[in-house]
């Protein structure tokens, strides 16, 4: 893979203030793109991602945005492409967990986990994706998880948004493979964000258990699935999940 090999392309990653989030914009900026990446409540590192791109010589912009606010993500991507330009390549990363028995989880708390991870990358492809279209390129990546395939105890709901991202990706995909916008996912295994920070110390030594490897990965061990995806390296990559995950599943 060519070190530059997005040299010149515009990407947004969203919840990319920290963790894989993070990892994919600064991989992203460093292979030659600019980013901008939202977060919700990270104001400082946001900014320091920001910092961190534009030390690489790119252009990088950074603004607080609930992805599941309709209205604060088509202003957030409105914003971006002001800033960086036409959106060549979106991952929709932003996400929520929480570790709740099926019995006891809320409506709202359902809403909220299909609002953030379903909703709102439709939503974000819908806005960047006649862009995309018009130009003749274009690469949507979503972020799902490994639990999409395996499920997991206590989140029921998670899994349920996380498998719905793997159907989307498939469908838009077919739309949009024609017209050189090549959609794909990536599914990764349990990594150390502040995401799984939630997760009980129960779940997390259960889980860390059942890996070949024993341990979780690292943010950094997935942005270069994303780097490949987005770079002319992915380009017979159509409709797929790629699943970095220690060997918790194994296709």
């Amino acid at each position: 893979m060519t070190t530059q090999g997005l040299l010149g392309r515009n990407a947004i990653v969203t919840g990319g203030s920290r963790g894989i989030g993070a990892a994919i914009a600064l991989a992203f900026a460093r292979a030659g793109a600019n980013v901008a990446v939202c977060h919700d409540d990270d104001d400082d590192g946001g900014s320091r991602i920001v910092e961190e791109i534009c030390s690489l010589g790119r252009v990088g912009a950074t603004q607080r945005c609930d992805v599941a606010d309709a209205a604060a993500l088509t202003a957030f991507i409105a914003a971006s492409e002001a800033r960086l330009g036409p959106t060549d390549i979106l991952v929709n990363n932003a996400g929520v967990s929480g570790e709740t028995p099926f019995e006891a989880i809320r409506p709202d708390s359902l809403d909220r986990m299909l609002d953030v991870h379903v909703k709102a990358s439709f939503r974000a492809a819908q806005q960047v994706y006649p862009g995309m279209r018009e130009r003749r390129w274009g690469r949507i990546i979503n972020i799902t998880s490994q639990l999409a395939y395996k499920g997991a105890p206590g989140l029921t709901h998670y899994c349920a948004a996380k498998a719905a991202l793997i159907g989307f990706t498939r469908a838009l995909a077919h739309e949009a493979a024609p017209h050189n916008v090549l959609v794909n996912a990536i599914a990764p295994g349990p990594v150390d964000t502040r995401l799984n920070d939630t997760l009980s110390d129960e779940y997390r030594a259960w889980k860390r258990a059942q890996l070949p490897l024993g341990r979780f990965g690292k943010p950094d061990e997935i942005a270069p699935t994303a780097v490949l995806l987005a770079s002319s390296d992915g380009d017979y990559y159509v409709g797929q999940t790629l699943s970095p995950n220690g060997g918790d599943v194994m296709f």
